[in-house]
């Protein structure tokens, strides 16, 4: 495990950018009921898909970096909610019970 492994996602995400690479990061904004990560978690997303961080887990997260790619590409940012309520909540995987929303926004 390199030192870069060890550090907070928004200093991953500053290393990235310095390196030149394209940058997304997505923070959860809300929860509601039972989350796996609190309001305040980071993701960090380059442009190859690599990332750094979590907001949420599983399948939740593989969504949120899907999205993240098109933030970079179009580089306009996104709000994405997932919950038990919404019908895709389960094949994404939060089947805690809660519903989280996170925002994804491409950096400089």
């Amino acid at each position: 495990m390199s030192d870069i492994d060890t550090l907070d996602p928004l200093a991953v995400a500053e290393s990235w950018k310095h390196d030149g690479r394209s940058v997304a990061i997505a923070t959860v904004v809300e929860t509601w009921g039972s989350a796996p990560r609190p309001v305040g978690s980071h993701l960090v997303i380059d442009g190859e898909g690599n990332f750094h961080g979590s907001v949420s887990g599983g399948c939740v997260e593989g969504a949120v970096i899907t999205e993240a790619l098109e933030v970079l590409e179009a580089g306009k940012a996104k709000m994405l909610e997932f919950g038990v309520a919404d019908e895709t909540a389960w094949r994404v995987g939060l089947s805690c019970g809660g519903r989280i929303r996170v925002y994804v926004e491409r950096l400089g």
